[in-house]
């Protein structure tokens, strides 16, 4: 019975257009183009302002809908739809799962969205679905679209070439030091912790007054990770090492307050 659904299937096909292409070859070539892909236009962030393809996206979509931090909350429904229709034609559950995280203050030491409604917790509880929730950017999301619409950056034809989006944000931060990444591509991989604001911006105006300052100079401003759930950094070896090479590691450890109640007990 096997056999002959085999032979009627081979019945339909035209033999004249398949080609014969060494696999060696086919897998080299078709390989590279995916892994290109995943590692320029999905897994892993663009430097100039620490965002992937999805996260700039939904804010330029935010911003297209006028979503600044003091307009009206909209429906996260609303936001993924836009983003679907116009820029990113991928799942939706991945449109919102990227925005929740974008909005969750345990996740992102500066949060670019700010959520309302049920967007999860820190012990592992879902959000809500998208018709329940809403969003809108914060206030430093628009540092990372400042001037846009001065031609600071080049626009592209978006995937159905009814539109423009920008290839990259003209960010007056960097981005990507503040709330770091984490992302998996095809043989590559980057995992950049977050770090503090002020910190960041003094060690960014040191290193534009003295272009030859060394890690370890900077490293007098920016003492090391600034996590979003707290927490104290230990190992400075470590981290300049991390810092000067790309490889090595923190050890954090949290911090405890025991505090005795009016009855005695101890919390």
């Amino acid at each position: 019975m096997a056999k002959k659904s085999l032979e009627i299937k081979e019945e339909g096909v035209n033999r004249d257009k398949i080609l014969p292409v060494d696999v060696v070859a086919e897998m080299k070539e078709s390989y590279l183009a995916y892994a290109m892909s995943v590692i320029t236009s999905r897994a892993l962030p663009d430097v100039r302002d620490g965002l992937k393809p999805v996260h700039r996206r939904i804010l330029f979509a935010m911003h297209e809908m006028g979503l600044t931090a003091s307009a009206r909350f909209r429906k996260s429904a609303a936001v993924v739809g836009d983003v679907l229709g116009k820029y990113h034609p991928h799942g939706d559950v991945a449109v919102y799962d990227s925005m929740v995280g974008m909005a969750q203050e345990f996740s992102y030491r500066y949060p670019f969205v700010l959520g309302q409604g049920n967007f999860g917790s820190i012990d592992g509880d879902n959000a809500a679905a998208m018709r329940y929730t809403e969003a809108k950017m914060s206030k430093i999301s628009s540092e990372l679209l400042r001037d846009l619409e001065k031609e600071t950056v080049d626009f592209r034809p978006n995937y159905d070439q009814t539109r423009k989006e920008p290839i990259v944000f003209p960010s007056s931060v960097p981005a990507l030091l503040l709330n770091g990444t984490l992302g998996i591509a095809v043989g590559m991989a980057t995992n950049i912790p977050p770090h503090n604001l002020a910190e960041v911006l003094d060690a960014t105006k040191h290193l534009i007054e003295n272009e030859d300052a060394t890690t370890e100079d900077l490293m007098q401003f920016i003492k090391g990770p600034d996590f979003p759930t707290g927490g104290i950094a230990y190992g400075y070896k470590d981290m300049l090492h991390a810092y000067s090479g790309g490889r090595g590691g923190v050890v954090t450890r949290g911090e405890a307050e025991i505090v005795e109640q009016k009855d005695g007990n101890f919390s």
